[in-house]
Parts: C-alpha cells; sequence; structure tokens
C-alpha cells in the first residue's frame, strides 16, 4: 500500500509541473518567447514516462520491497530544493526551454549558487526515488539514460543563454 501511495503522489506531483509549466508557457509566450530544443522534448517526455514505468514494474517483479525511509527522507529535501527552484525561477520555470527575448538569466535562489540547479534536481530525483524502494536496476538504468539526455538538453540551454 505504501508503494502505491507514493507513486500516486508522484504522478500527481510530475502533473502538477505539467499544469504548472503549460501555465508559464502562456506567459512565456505572451511576452515574446522563443521555444528551444523542441526536438528532443519527445525524448525527454518518454523519459519520464518510462522511469515510473520502471518504477512499477521492478516493484512487483522483485516482489515488492520495504521503504527505505532515509531515501524517502533524501527525496523529501529534494522536493523541498525544488520548490526553492521553481519559485526562483517563477513564470520563467518550464519543462521546455524558452526563453524571452531580451531578458538575463536569473541569479536568485539556488541559481546564485550554480548553473543548473533544476537539473541537480532532476539527476538527485531520478537517482534516489527508484533507491526508496530498493530498485536498483532503475536507479541505475535510467540514471545514465537520463544522463545522456541532460546533456543534450543542457547543451542547447547553455547555447540558447550565450546568445
Amino acid at each position: 500500500m505504501t508503494f502505491i501511495i507514493f507513486i500516486l503522489f508522484l504522478v500527481t506531483q510530475r502533473f502538477t509541473e505539467l499544469y504548472i509549466s503549460k501555465r508559464n508557457e502562456k506567459w512565456l509566450l505572451a511576452h515574446g518567447a522563443v521555444e528551444y530544443g523542441r526536438e528532443h522534448y519527445p525524448f525527454i517526455v518518454a523519459l519520464h514516462t518510462l522511469f515510473i514505468v520502471s518504477l512499477i514494474a521492478e516493484y512487483y517483479i522483485t516482489g515488492g520491497q520495504a521503504i527505505s525511509y532515509i531515501f524517502l527522507l533524501l527525496f523529501i529535501l529534494l522536493l523541498i530544493f525544488k520548490y526553492w527552484v521553481l519559485s526562483s525561477l517563477g513564470t520563467y520555470w518550464n519543462t521546455r526551454i524558452y526563453r524571452v527575448p531580451g531578458a538575463i538569466a536569473v541569479k536568485k535562489g539556488p541559481y546564485k549558487l550554480f548553473k543548473h540547479p533544476n537539473y541537480v534536481d532532476v539527476v538527485c530525483e531520478i537517482g534516489i526515488i527508484p533507491l526508496v524502494f530498493h530498485l536498483y536496476y532503475t536507479a541505475v538504468i535510467f540514471t545514465v539514460l537520463n544522463a545522456i539526455m541532460l546533456t543534450v538538453r543542457i547543451r542547447v540551454e547553455n547555447k540558447v543563454w550565450a546568445e
């Protein structure tokens, strides 16, 4: 039952992020934003969808593992960090790459400390979420796939902000 509640929470959280992203997208487009990296976005969606499918599949294939409260706590801390990231970016946060002409990069919150805190959070989530239920295959496989995907995405984003 704990796993089902956790997955339902995770899916709800992801859909909430998509809702916020869509709302912010309307604001960004109304302010003349241009989208970049559109060609790789479907792969990001597929990766995150398959990640959740893999969590469920591995959990049931392995017979269900007990919860790790240490990794659950780390996940909760990551959610707090993610909230800090999202609130720092405000209406500029999106699951896609948008740039409003003339806008400067956000330099507050965790963005004062390092360049891509949102991606640091995503990397940590992909590694830690499966470990909440000892799902090692999902943790390793999706950490590698996510690293490949983020290499592409960060390259595009850095190019956009270098212009």
